[in-house]
């Protein structure tokens, strides 16, 4: 006699109307294509959620999805269906250059305004690795005049799991490596499960869920800089194009927009300026 409480470990069977189903409502909601290849990948990542919801088959489970008014199946959904694979100082160049040119021209920038409010959005927060490493650039960069700046950094994602995480600022020995000794002891402290952010890093961070597929970005100031790296990978080239395009929309004049290296743009399809490997630059 089976035991009802032993969890199934069998691979459920989807049919290729069910992943069609699935598949055209991932990219209809987060923008992300998945090809027929990933078949394999969403019955790995999905059938939990159906037998902990108690869908027999993927028809069931995506019916459950269209009829939830919540959004709750949906946020589900994009947790599953995400990769947020990241770690600090990822991509070194980039930060390299943000301090010594974007940085130094921001300054500039707002000096000639008279404002101080430096506007930096961070659009793949992930687990919070990268918004962290910003807000560390952003100290070590001003120093003891960080104070004299509202340098506050916005950060978001899709996923409330890798948001949840971010929150929370704690990562394990292994997620560690790339952090420089002067870096990690100044900015992490030493806890149980590995290191955890200072309330200093947290207090400067604020984390918001946001679907990147929302047809307007509502920001009611322009951003001075826009890191949008390694999720665009997901996109097809329309997708990638319209995203980029409204974020050049709401960046100011001489702005920046970052972007993985993995990823390129069509120069021929959008109106910003490359500067160098995954940096384009709004032209004032």
């Amino acid at each position: 006699m089976s035991n009802p409480s032993v969890v199934s470990t069998e691979m459920m069977h989807i049919t290729d109307a069910e992943f069609h189903s699935i598949r055209d409502l991932v990219y209809k909601r987060f923008g992300i294509a998945l090809s027929d290849q990933k078949k394999s990948l969403v019955v790995g990542r999905l059938q939990k959620k159906l037998r902990e919801h108690g869908c027999k088959t993927f028809k069931q489970y995506y019916d459950m999805l269209i009829a939830d008014k919540t959004d709750e199946r949906i946020s589900e959904l994009a947790n599953q269906i995400t990769t947020n694979h990241t770690f600090f100082f990822r991509e070194p160049e980039h930060f390299d250059f943000f301090k010594s040119d974007i940085l130094p021209w921001m300054v500039k920038e707002h000096k000639v305004k008279n404002d101080n409010d430096l506007r930096i959005w961070c659009a793949a927060a992930s687990s919070g690795e990268e918004p962290y490493t910003l807000i560390i650039s952003l100290l070590e960069f001003f120093g003891t005049d960080y104070k004299n700046w509202n340098c506050g950094l916005l950060a978001t994602d899709v996923s409330e799991k890798a948001l949840a995480a971010a929150v929370g600022g704690v990562y394990v020995q292994a997620r560690m490596q790339g952090v420089p000794p002067t870096i990690l002891n100044k900015y992490f402290k030493k806890v149980p499960d590995g290191y955890a952010v200072t309330d200093q890093l947290k207090k400067e961070v604020t984390y918001r869920r946001f679907n990147l597929m929302n047809k307007t970005l509502p920001f009611k100031k322009k951003f001075d800089c826009i890191w949008c790296r390694n999720v665009m990978i997901y996109f097809d080239t329309p997708t990638k194009h319209e995203l980029v395009n409204r974020m050049y929309d709401s960046t100011v004049n001489g702005g920046y927009l970052l972007i993985g290296h993995s990823e390129t743009l069509d120069r021929n399809q959008t109106k910003w300026k490359y500067i160098k490997p995954a940096v384009y630059r709004k032209e004032e």
